[in-house]
């Protein structure tokens, strides 16, 4: 069995997950590796520049900390903008932002065309998200065979298309709703900050209404205390790819402690019976699924996968083009859907609800850093997570890992006409979380249903999200890929029309 390249230990670079404060630790090592010397030749454009992307939004990791919802938007400006500048070559594909306007002769239709196109568009639009790593692009852009200096706006040339398609979808996306340049009415002039006015009905240190998210107060490895706000509470407000609006697929509600204790109640005794009995393999999967390769989000590990079907089936630039397109996309309409839904609902996490429903009572827990259980009240409950990353900073309902991995895994599964993985994982169970690694942990990562369905359970084996946010985020998730794939399918078969 092929182990997947992001399992290998030389690929794995891992920043401690630390939501709006600086990571605990910054890795000088690079999220990837070329293969050896004669591995690598069947790897394609496509391949290697999403090489890249991911490298440079793991970077950005390092400088601003992982924003999961910001990362979906900036790998699929640049999975849009590289597949608009193939499309220009292909006899039937049209371009998201431009339609067939780019379409070139069919005998220029060459690889060296269509490489030298998708190279520009991936160089301009990561310059775009990731300007403080424009020399280190440029680097890239050398080091793949072309000239970062040249820019041309001319259609007859590859690099002209590539330009051209960059240029039309960052125009697109300038004031889409993300509000990246910080420039948004109401916000305080940071990007992607928020402009929306949300404020959190619970303090920190006062649970004032159970059924409510409460921000958290993480302790750094200085000693340092911050307490981060809600994550992009706007996205809600971003504009989809192809999804029509943002609560498309918005759920039911959760269950509320007004409404149906008893049901709040077993979810919540469920985090905590995972919390007292995890195994060296369910700690290895919460922080495989946690973290992923250098903190990329959800987006990032499931392009990662999208990667494994690249060597496993031997595509070629075509394939992964369109491929890293559709899963890129699909991220970030599940990460649109998913956060309308958390900021519709505004629900609580098992820290806020542990705390209330065991508070002055006697429970089994986790023990921390130095591995193993402990009594404790359950004003002290703590899930698996260092104490630089308690619980994510939003929401509880539903599981952004949920709903994206189900949305990427049923896209996998249609576009492969399967739902076979048959990759492994193979890591040292703690290595994120206790003081002391492990041993060898092997995840075997068989299906893509199973795939997703481990994300999702890890949530609530980590004590981030009760069991209800994961079951129904996933098949939230699983609802927009299927209603989603044949939508993509236009922009290859030529029928898709321009979003406004």
């Amino acid at each position: 069995m092929r182990i997947a390249i992001l399992a290998l230990p030389l690929l794995i670079a891992l920043a401690s997950p630390v939501l709006h404060a600086a990571p605990e630790a910054k890795s000088d090592k690079p999220l990837h590796k070329f293969l050896p010397d004669g591995e690598n030749k069947n790897l394609s454009a496509a391949y290697q520049w999403l090489d890249i992307a991911q490298e440079a939004t793991a970077r950005d990791v390092d400088r601003s900390a992982p924003r999961p919802t910001v990362i979906s938007r900036t790998l699929a400006i640049w999975a849009t903008a590289m597949y608009d500048a193939w499309a220009a070559y292909d006899e039937k594909a049209v371009g998201s932002r431009l339609g067939d306007k780019l379409r070139r002769p069919k005998s220029e239709h060459t690889p060296e065309n269509k490489q030298k196109a998708i190279a520009y568009a991936c160089y301009h639009t990561l310059n775009y998200v990731y300007p403080a790593d424009k020399e280190w692009l440029a680097g890239e852009m050398k080091r793949m065979g072309f000239d970062a200096a040249l820019v041309s706006e001319d259609p007859a040339r590859p690099e002209g298309v590539g330009y051209l398609a960059a240029k039309a979808v960052i125009e697109y996306r300038r004031k889409d709703g993300a509000n990246q340049h910080g420039d948004e009415p109401g916000c305080d002039g940071v990007p992607y900050s928020d402009y929306t006015g949300y404020k959190p009905v619970n303090p920190p240190d006062k649970i004032i209404d159970v059924d409510r998210w409460q921000p958290i107060t993480f302790t750094m490895p200085d000693g340092t205390k911050v307490t981060p706000g809600f994550l992009t509470p706007q996205w809600g407000k971003v504009k989809p790819f192809v999804m029509e609006k943002a609560d498309q697929f918005r759920p039911g509600p959760p269950p509320l402690s007004t409404k149906d204790e008893a049901t709040l109640r077993k979810e919540t005794d469920a985090v905590l019976a995972y919390n007292n009995s995890l195994t060296n393999e369910q700690k290895a999967i919460v922080e495989f699924m946690r973290d992923g390769p250098r903190s990329t989000g959800q987006s990032g590990h499931w392009l990662r996968f999208a990667q494994d079907v690249s060597r496993r089936d031997k595509h070629d630039l075509d394939k992964d083009v369109k491929l890293y397109f559709v899963v890129a996309n699909v991220a970030l309409d599940a990460f649109i859907s998913c956060w309308e839904t958390k900021r519709h609902y505004d629900s609580s996490r098992p820290w806020t609800l542990i705390h209330h429903y065991y508070k002055g009572k006697k429970i089994k827990g986790w023990a921390g850093p130095d591995g193993g259980l402990k009594e404790m009240l359950g004003e002290e409950w703590h899930p698996y997570s260092p104490l630089s990353f308690i619980t994510p900073p939003f929401p509880g309902y539903t599981s952004g890992h949920a709903t994206v991995s189900g949305a990427c895994a049923k896209v996998l599964e249609l576009w492969t006409g399967s739902d076979e993985f048959g990759f492994i994982e193979r890591r040292r169970h703690c290595e994120l979380t206790e003081k002391n690694a492990g041993e060898m942990v092997t995840l075997d990562l068989k299906t893509w249903t199973n795939t997703a369905n481990m994300a999702a359970l890890s949530r609530a084996m980590g004590g981030y999200h009760i069991p209800v946010d994961n079951d129904v985020g996933l098949k939230v998730g699983r609802e927009l890929a299927v209603w989603s794939f044949p939508k993509y399918q236009e922009f290859f078969n030529g029928t898709a029309k321009v979003r406004p």
